[in-house]
């Protein structure tokens, strides 16, 4: 999103003022952000306010009251990486669908040459109306783009459909659409995540110091980029890293392998982030363990390698990259993991680097591929990293027959 040149179209509707914290969220990601409205919009929003977030003036003429000087809508729409009308009333999609060019805004949209988003808000009847409905359709059949109304209360008191899309919602839909890769357009992807907790008692557990942070921002890149993603997550505190992930919640090593083991036949890609436990309590106890003796002994039991029991069954249009975090030998250490599990990627984190491994938003990594060729990465977001990943198996996947 950062350097995008974002039109806001704001229309006459009471869900302008969510146009505020759109154009918030926007700037905040990065965007410019150049609002049009039209002469309702006023009513419910002040010029100012949006004004002073998107910083600078909003514009609502063909020529400025202030200091005469001429608003080209040509210039505007050739301006524009993206147009988007957030809120879209009834009345500004029936001139936009019929080509009809009396304001500022609907000859930005008849000149603009970039994609195009309407995110329709008005009451319940009148989304469902027979003409809006149709006008929804025939924009769509222009090439546009329609983030579609939600379910809610409505101004009017009534429950339905016809309230705009969240902004966290319009702007996924952005991200998406900048972040779109047609190699990974519908591909199946397998993303872990996360510790996994294995139970001493009911109230103990074994587990390590992953946050899930890595494994998230990669389910993130991938879901942008058009994949269909299932994320298979140990017990973490963030959220859903995007709406268009599938996420299955696990805890132990166990649940994580089966939850893995049954969604990786149909996976095109696979990425192996989890911190998954390498032993497991042989025996866990059904009731608390009480502090008695001095000391106290645990019996561990080898959990099941998930890399190399699903490397073992690896097809060849399947492709599969495995994390490791290693504290010596780290590229002797790399390269077995990757030779003996029948991996195509290695991601080597080093608990030397600093600023790497788990619980920092930064990562530091040393990727080595099936030919065993070597690429290194500088200290960068994990957003940024899963970014480079996402480069890589795009790059994989480009090579790959078509069908």
């Amino acid at each position: 999103m950062k350097g995008k040149r974002i039109l806001l179209g704001v229309t006459g509707s009471i869900s302008a003022y969510k146009s505020a914290l759109l154009i918030r969220l926007l700037v905040k990601a990065g965007a410019e952000v150049q609002v049009v409205m039209t002469e309702s919009a006023k009513e419910f929003i002040t010029p100012l306010t949006l004004a002073t977030l998107s910083k600078r003036p909003a514009l609502s003429t063909f020529v400025s009251d202030q200091n005469g000087s001429w608003n080209n809508h040509v210039d505007l729409g050739l301006w524009a990486d993206v147009l988007v009308i957030a809120p879209a009333s009834a009345h500004t999609l029936a001139r936009c669908a019929h080509g009809l060019c009396d304001d500022l805004l609907s000859a930005v949209y008849l000149s603009a040459k970039c994609p195009v988003f309407f995110a329709p808000a008005m009451d319940l009847d009148m989304y469902r109306h027979p003409t809006t409905v149709e006008n929804l359709q025939r924009l769509e059949s222009f090439g546009n783009h329609i983030i579609h109304a939600e379910h809610g209360e409505l101004a009017s008191g009534l429950v339905g459909e016809g309230r705009l899309a969240e902004p966290e919602t319009i702007v996924q839909t952005l991200y998406r659409h900048f972040a779109f890769r047609p190699a990974l357009a519908g591909k199946p992807v397998l993303i872990t995540a996360g510790p996994t907790q294995e139970p001493i008692d009911p109230v103990r557990y074994i587990s390590n110091h992953s946050t899930g942070k890595m494994g998230y921002a990669i389910a993130q890149a991938f879901a942008r980029a058009g994949a269909d993603v299932t994320l298979v997550s140990g017990p973490t505190a963030l959220p859903l890293p995007d709406p268009f992930v599938r996420r299955v919640n696990v805890r132990s090593a166990s649940e994580m392998y089966e939850a893995t083991a049954a969604a990786f036949p149909s996976a095109a890609v696979t990425i192996l982030n989890a911190a998954v436990a390498d032993y497991t309590p042989a025996h866990p106890a059904d009731r608390k363990i009480k502090k008695q003796e001095a000391t106290f002994a645990l019996e561990l039991t080898k959990t099941t390698d998930i890399a190399a029991t699903l490397g073992l069954q690896k097809r060849t249009d399947q492709l599969m990259m495995g994390f490791a975090l290693e504290t010596n030998d780290e590229l002797a250490n790399a390269l077995k993991k990757l030779r003996a599990k029948n991996l195509d990627w290695i991601v080597l984190n080093s608990l030397r680097d600093s600023g790497a491994g788990f619980g920092h938003d930064t990562n530091k990594i040393t990727v080595i591929d099936k030919d065993e060729q070597t690429h290194e990465f500088a200290l960068k977001s994990k957003d940024d990293v899963a970014e480079d990943l996402l480069d890589l198996v795009e790059a994989e996947l480009n090579k790959q027959p078509a069908g």
